[in-house]
């Protein structure tokens, strides 16, 4: 169950709470039992760092080698472009 950030509008009191995806009514404000909340949209904790699939084009079937020699070439080429 996902995480979620609420903002009440009549005491300007931000809460999280934890609830599941199909729930569909908004909760009351915890501090001022106000039902005039709404959802905030917050960063997620959820990061993607380091070498992995999406930084290395996992599934190109190019091998390391021929990456490498071909990336010296391209940067030939556009150093004969710039000239």
């Amino acid at each position: 169950m996902p995480i979620y950030e609420y903002a009440c509008d009549d005491c300007s009191h931000t809460f999280e709470l934890l609830r599941k995806v199909s729930d569909t009514s908004l909760p009351a404000c915890p501090e001022c039992e106000s039902t005039h909340v709404r959802k905030l949209i917050s960063r997620t904790s959820f990061v993607l760092k380091g070498g992995g699939w999406y930084r290395d084009h996992y599934g190109l079937k190019s091998s390391a080698s021929s990456s490498s020699g071909s990336s010296k070439s391209s940067e030939s080429s556009a150093a004969k472009a710039a000239k």
